[in-house]
């Protein structure tokens, strides 16, 4: 007679523990055996570099998606980037850099729009004659202008708008993933996993129900970046600001 199914798994279980606390022989082995039994579904079977490159076309794929980026400037305030973008090449962005200001970008039928509030225009003007910097501030703040083309903080802004910046960097070290546990982000269930990039770390996890997306990034380095990814595919209509 057979034991029931779910007393042999349990057995499996305390005997494969057992055997890895007594040797110090196979221990990745080990580790495997444990991955596995806590993997969700539907990653149990793949490796962590697969279920990246799962992720990562996924991600890639979407029609449309909301991005908010979590990192520091060159002088360590913080930044915030709120992104809504799509497959077109619509986007808009709000960016917030500490006591620097915020800057509201929207490109829309292939053209770029700012606006700055006096804060982040001083921070843009510095270095250039006072009076020239206060006329520009007065005439600019809380306006809508059209970009000027290469201008450098406009494409510094601007390139929050393309995912794949941030996915390439990821796919770049997919090679060095390990799965981990089972997590949420948000109300979605998800797996992490963790790699190398450089000489720094990064982190990810990637949705188990639904489609697999990226959900969450994470580089750890002189400057840490986090990237969360939601509403996929969910449409939005950019209103082109009057100039």
């Amino acid at each position: 007679m057979h034991p029931p199914a779910g007393i042999a798994a349990t057995a499996l279980r305390t005997a494969t523990a057992s055997l890895c606390a007594v040797t110090a022989l196979g221990l990745t082995a080990c580790d495997t055996v444990f991955a596995q039994q806590r993997d969700p579904a539907p990653f149990a079977r793949l490796s962590g570099p697969e279920v990246v490159n799962k992720a990562l076309a996924a991600t890639r794929a979407a029609k449309a998606v909301r991005i908010t980026v979590g990192t520091k400037s060159p002088d360590g305030a913080p930044v915030q980037a709120y992104v809504a973008t799509d497959i077109r090449g619509e986007c808009t962005v709000t960016l917030s850099i500490g006591a620097a200001g915020t800057m509201e970008l929207v490109r829309t039928g292939g053209t770029v729009y700012i606006r700055s509030d006096e804060a982040m225009l001083r921070a843009a003007d510095a270095g250039r004659p006072r009076t020239t910097v206060d006329t520009e501030v007065k005439k600019l703040t809380g306006r809508w202008v059209t970009a000027r083309p290469f201008d450098r903080y406009t494409t510094e802004v601007l390139s929050y708008c393309d995912r794949k910046v941030f996915l390439d960097r990821l796919a770049g070290n997919s090679a060095t993933a390990r799965k981990g546990r089972a997590t949420t982000v948000g109300s979605t269930p998800a797996l992490s996993l963790t790699g190398t990039a450089g000489r720094g770390t990064w982190t990810a996890a990637v949705a188990t129900e639904g489609r697999p997306h990226i959900l969450k990034l994470g580089f750890g380095a002189e400057t840490p970046v986090t990237v969360e990814f939601s509403e996929f595919d969910k449409p939005f209509t950019v209103q082109r600001p009057a100039v």
